[in-house]
């Protein structure tokens, strides 16, 4: 089996509502860059790539030369092809290798006719958890704002009737941190059988960050997730907070894992496919955290069908996986796979069964969402359409006012 082609393209999928975040917001939607790499036996492999547009559809099509006769299975030397760690230092190509392997190895399971977590040392669960992902977001048509303690509350509460979710999410560092642990301890009193995460980017100074652990000690926590920005940062609060400390941001190769290690800031590390460049590298990663006793979690970066397929694939085949999963993926209206979102079931979604990732493309939604994109195009993740001029420092001190209430169109 030998690549032959390479496609790529940029979709825009809407979201319920645009959702703010420490450093800006996702405006209304998802731009992610779905990749088609065919072989010579007439299959195709998925991946995809967050973010987009002509220069994210470029630079796939600029690996073909890289990639032409390329077998799939050989997935280490795809590694060095598109990633070599020294020449990474002036084309950092991580994401763009993710998107290519999750593509390989769906190549890989659809040759063998078996599902990509059976390649990955099979599964050990038949579906996993996931927490629920809770914005501050502008109100859109057919949505509410989120932005009080009541609004977050009563957001959760149809969540959790909805899906079934029992481990709860709250993004923050979008408003002052007193305010932001009042919608906390609200969500600790409305769901006291639940458990809780708090994650507010890492836009709090050391003693914020302090101040806020010490202040949700005696709650229902998994853990306070990139409270202050950096190891030493983490490492300063993790020896003075009793809340484990978990990171998607400073813990995103072997290096920073092995920093970790040797002097422990964070006691969860996140795994994100993309992230890591790739499913394979979680799985190592998650390896080395079981032997060192760090817990271990599946991050979300901003998943369509596709990304949360290797999601999936990787949770279930983790032993030592003991946290629910991140995924936005309620918050989209649609997605670009056949048959339409994935659903939750108590909480979890099922593991795909079918071979590779087990997910496939519905043509006319790619061609209506590639459409969308072509008449919205991007946004710039680091800003907030309904703060103009604002951008965020770390730590930030220019917090959002808790008190003003915008709807922002998609």
């Amino acid at each position: 089996m030998k690549i032959v082609d390479i496609r790529a393209t940029t979709v825009a999928v809407p979201l319920e509502a645009p959702l703010r975040h420490s450093n800006g917001a996702h405006w209304g939607r998802f731009v992610r860059t779905i990749v088609e790499v065919e072989a010579d036996n007439g299959l195709v492999g998925l991946g995809e790539m967050g973010g987009g547009g002509e220069s994210a559809e470029s630079a796939f099509r600029a690996l073909m030369p890289y990639l032409k006769d390329h077998d799939p299975f050989q997935l280490e030397a795809l590694r060095f092809k598109i990633a070599n760690p020294t020449a990474s230092l002036y084309n950092n190509r991580t994401q763009l290798l993710a998107a290519i392997e999750f593509a390989c190895i769906d190549l890989i399971g659809q040759h063998l006719n078996v599902p990509a977590c059976d390649l990955l040392g099979g599964r050990v669960r038949d579906a996993v958890p996931f927490a629920s992902y809770l914005f501050f977001r502008y109100a859109a048509e057919g949505y509410d704002e989120i932005r009080t303690p009541e609004q977050l509350v009563e957001h959760t509460r149809q969540l959790k009737a909805a899906h079934g979710f029992t481990v709860h999410k709250l993004k923050g560092g979008v408003f002052p941190p007193d305010f932001e642990l009042e919608c906390y301890r609200a969500l600790a009193e409305a769901f006291p059988d639940d458990r809780l995460r708090y994650d507010p980017n890492a836009v709090l100074s050391v003693a914020e960050g302090l101040r806020f652990g010490r202040a949700i000690e005696g709650l229902n926590n998994d853990y306070l997730e990139d409270p202050v920005w950096g190891l030493e940062g983490l490492r300063t609060v993790r020896e003075q907070v009793r809340v484990p400390l978990a990171t998607n941001t400073v813990v995103v190769n072997f290096e920073q894992l092995a920093s970790n290690v040797l002097r422990r800031a964070a006691d969860v590390v996140l795994l994100d496919t993309t992230f890591w460049g790739g499913i394979r590298p979680c799985v190592k990663a998650a390896g080395v955290c079981e032997t060192f006793q760090l817990g271990v979690a599946v991050h979300s970066s901003g998943e369509l069908g596709i990304q949360l397929a290797t999601m999936l694939h990787l949770g279930a085949v983790l032993p030592n996986l003991t946290y629910a999963a991140d995924a936005h993926y309620h918050q989209l209206r649609d997605d670009v796979i056949e048959g339409g979102k994935m659903a939750y079931s108590e909480g979890a979604i099922a593991v795909p069964s079918g071979p590779g990732l087990g997910v496939r493309l519905d043509a006319e939604k790619v061609a209506r969402y590639a459409e969308f994109y072509r008449e919205t195009g991007g946004y710039p993740y680091d800003r907030d359409p309904g703060r103009p001029g604002w951008y965020a420092t770390v730590p930030n001190d220019r917090f959002a006012d808790p008190t003003v209430s915008l709807e922002i169109a998609p």
